[in-house]
């Protein structure tokens, strides 16, 4: 895997490209591509979206409609180590959803559509929006209902289609 490997998101609302940080989170990026190699995020849906903050997704039990108060809560059956780094939770940054563990994160990931400061050296940055600004804007801009507590459960349902690695 070279340093500048990247992968294209394809979601129903269009593509996003992420270029992967490898030389901060070699764990983290290894372990997105591997379960993106497996078709592991195939039919997933970003379940939770805040406007100006981030979007969530990669939670397997969000392919069954039926699970939706599971939503948010799935695994691979693993979890991988925090590689906490000095990169900015900012706008376009991909980063691994974790429970409160810092070593909780598996499968579930973030893409900041705004400054997220405070997630610094909390979460596990991996990488970078470098094409499709226009796709995260489009999915920030869902409207959103209150479930579970939190306004954040979209009205309108973004399946990721795949997720595959490219090299530069």
């Amino acid at each position: 895997m070279s340093e500048n490997t990247k992968a294209i998101i394809k979601t129903s609302k269009g593509d996003m490209t992420v270029e992967l940080w490898s030389d901060i989170a070699p764990n983290t990026v290894a372990n997105f591509l591997k379960l993106a190699g497996e078709k592991f995020y195939e039919g997933t849906r970003f379940h939770r979206i805040i406007k100006g903050f981030m979007i969530q997704g990669g939670c397997p039990n969000t392919k069954d409609l039926d699970a939706e108060a599971t939503w948010g809560t799935g695994g691979p059956g693993y979890t991988v180590k925090a590689e906490f780094n000095d990169r900015r939770h900012q706008k376009g940054v991909l980063s691994m959803a974790r429970a409160q563990h810092p070593d909780s994160a598996g499968c579930q990931f973030f893409v900041c559509n705004g400054d997220a400061s405070f997630l610094d050296n909390q979460y596990t940055a991996f990488g970078m929006v470098v094409e499709g600004l226009n796709t995260l804007d489009a999915i920030s801009d869902i409207p959103v209902t209150n479930k579970r507590g939190e306004n954040s459960f979209p009205t309108e349902l973004v399946t990721i289609d795949s997720i595959t690695a490219v090299e530069d």
